[in-house]
């Protein structure tokens, strides 16, 4: 179930019934700070919530300054190893830790480290996933299992516990969507914080939209999850763009406009797939909470789409444009797009 921890990442909230946030990472190299400011901006404008960059040295502490003086959402430092590389993005006003505690050195590291964050108020998210396993617990499991990720997530929130820090977020992420959706869900009856959810190195556009859509929205239908991070080989605008369908799908968003289209059969006398296409396109901006269907039968169309706010039906050469299943107006095939985007209008 969704976490009973809260914790505040800059202005947003994670878990304890806060809204599902949106989050993603820059994919610029961190030497180029013009390049990072100009995709976290990309990245803002799309409606990312929270904005994770990597920290592989020094050096790139210089992005959270930039990058925070041009956006308004919470910035979130990736970590390995090096401790020191944390606390040098706590003191740079960095919103959020991604770490692996058991990876930074001693328990005097883990306490410096602890101890920066709390100072700030600054939560720390601990993201364990396949390739990052201890020895000891692969040797105990034999392989990245769901149990493996769950207690080497949970070892390593002990060793923040053993400091009194519970600001804690935690993701098992694994390339396998069974494993993934098992990890987190032992997860959940294991402990109350807020859980990121996503399946990593989930591959390119079309292979990575699926298996997240899989993972990350079966896990959220049953109420798991706070914050969710689609992985894809491809621009990270398309993983926000990606993440927000998600939420759509499966109702938890319920803002702008909700697509419906039918897959066309051989009842259909129009080129469907095309003004659906462009309907779809034209739609993208639009804010209204409704519900447009394009549909490809004349007979079955209005019905099928009883629900729908508004849609178009095809016919051969001409359509019909229907409000809830009831018929208004019958205009010719090459009317159909602007007619339905005047009734829209109406709306």
């Amino acid at each position: 179930m969704s976490s009973k921890i809260r914790v505040k990442a800059g202005n947003v909230e994670i878990g304890g019934g806060s809204p599902i946030t949106i989050q993603s990472m820059l994919n610029v190299p961190s030497t180029d700070i013009e390049g990072s400011v100009k995709q976290a901006k990309e990245l803002e404008n799309a409606g990312c919530q929270i904005i994770r960059i990597a920290i592989p040295d020094m050096q790139a502490i210089k992005l959270i300054e930039a990058i925070k003086k041009e956006v308004s959402v919470p910035i979130v430092a990736d970590i390995h190893f090096d401790y020191r590389l944390a606390i040098e993005a706590v003191n740079a006003g960095i919103d959020k830790v991604r770490i692996n505690p058991g990876n930074i050195g001693g328990d005097d590291r883990v306490r410096a480290v602890v101890k920066a964050c709390r100072t700030r108020n600054i939560p720390i998210r601990i993201g364990v996933n396949s390739g990052s396993l201890e020895k000891s617990i692969l040797a105990k499991y034999g392989s990245p299992t769901a149990e493996a990720l769950c207690e080497s997530a949970l070892y390593h929130a002990s060793l923040l516990k053993k400091f009194d820090f519970y600001d804690i977020v935690l993701s098992m992420k694994s390339s396998t969507v069974g494993t993934m959706i098992k990890a987190y869900e032992l997860a959940s009856e294991k402990c109350d914080y807020p859980l990121h959810l996503g399946v990593t190195e989930a591959g390119t556009e079309r292979m990575g939209l699926i298996k997240s859509s899989a993972g990350i929205g079966s896990l959220l239908l049953h109420g798991i999850g706070d914050t969710i991070r689609v992985s894809l080989t491809d621009s990270p605008v398309k993983e926000v763009l990606a993440a927000k369908d998600i939420l759509k799908a499966i109702d938890i968003d319920k803002s702008g406009v909700k697509f419906i289209s039918c897959p066309t059969c051989g009842r259909t006398r129009i080129d469907l797939i095309s003004i659906a296409n462009e309907a779809q396109k034209r739609l993208a901006d639009c804010n209204k909470s409704i519900t447009v269907a394009v549909m490809g039968c004349v007979v079955n169309g209005p019905g099928e789409a009883r629900e729908a706010d508004i849609g178009i039906a095809g016919g051969d050469g001409v359509g019909l444009i229907f409000k809830k299943g009831e018929i208004i107006r019958k205009v010719s095939e090459e009317e159909l797009l602007d007619t339905l985007m005047e009734e829209i209008e109406k709306l």
